[in-house]
């Protein structure tokens, strides 16, 4: 798949799609000219109006992400019913379908950056960009304390849309491995960069709408720092038994200190994508 779309100005408006060649259609996601693509239009410029058929499901659920005004921070994993996100090897294609990433895509095309740690770089080599869908690409963030990526990494190299190289104050960083790269140095604490940080930094260039994407450790990471607004977590009806787990965080000694929020969920295809909302 090609990366077609434009890069949104940060902070601005989600655009129109008929100001950006529109991304390539994955296999099992909706066909262009359909009433859902004109709904996604919509929500794309900036409308949250409710619309009668096929497209009142893509309103109804990033209806509320269009709408919302100020700061918004996400976070999206996608796992086995046993809450693995790959298997012990890395191996994570694919762990949900075709309907869940097309799903990614339209988060990815309603924020100002996407944020992944370096191992997701180092074993994915993702581009992070919007092609499964109309619509802009975010800036790229790459948190990397030791500035450990690979120099021939997709989102150091292919200039397809801005990307913030995020590495440790102290780090022996190489110079940006490309005009659209950008090097950002943030203090290292006891855990690595810490996410108010990392957040803090973004909203200084104009980077307030968030999707932190991967992987586990990173998603985890934001989420036990209070940091995430609402958070997607997409269950696929597999059993790896033993991997690369999703969510980790100090849990409770008794459940009533269990982590609770209101949830909403959607079916995609085989897998159930539940939205648990932290602050509206």
């Amino acid at each position: 798949m090609t990366d077609s779309s434009a890069t949104r100005p940060p902070g601005s408006a989600p655009p129109s799609p008929g100001d950006d060649a529109p991304g390539t259609t994955a296999p099992g996601t909706t066909a262009p000219g359909t009433a859902a693509d004109a709904a996604w239009a919509g929500l794309l410029a900036g409308g949250t109006d409710p619309v009668p058929g096929p497209g009142a499901e893509l309103v109804e659920r990033y209806g509320p992400l269009v709408a919302h005004r100020g700061p918004l921070v996400l976070a999206q994993l996608g796992q086995s019913l046993d809450g693995f996100i790959a298997s012990r090897t890395g191996h994570a294609e694919f762990v949900t379908g075709p309907e869940d990433r097309e799903h990614l895509h339209r988060l990815r095309a309603l924020v100002d950056a996407v944020v992944v740690g370096v191992g997701t770089v180092v074993a994915d080599d993702c581009r992070l960009t919007v092609r499964a869908v109309p619509g802009p690409h975010p800036t790229r963030v790459v948190l990397d304390p030791s500035a450990r990526a690979p120099l021939t990494s997709a989102v150091l190299t292919d200039g397809a849309a801005p990307t913030l190289w995020v590495v440790g104050e102290q780090a022996d960083a190489p110079p940006a491995p490309g005009p659209h790269v950008a090097v950002l140095r943030v203090p290292v604490g006891e855990h690595g960069l810490a996410p108010r940080a990392v957040l803090e930094a973004l909203a200084r260039r104009g980077l307030r709408r968030v999707l932190v994407e991967g992987g586990g450790r990173t998603v985890s990471g934001f989420l036990a720092a209070g940091t995430l607004d609402r958070l997607y977590l997409t269950t696929a009806p597999l059993l790896i038994g033993d991997g690369v787990p999703g969510i980790r965080f100090p849990g409770a000694d008794h459940l009533s200190g269990a982590l609770r929020a209101p949830v909403r969920r959607f079916v995609l295809g085989d897998d159930l994508c539940t939205e648990l909302t932290f602050r509206a």
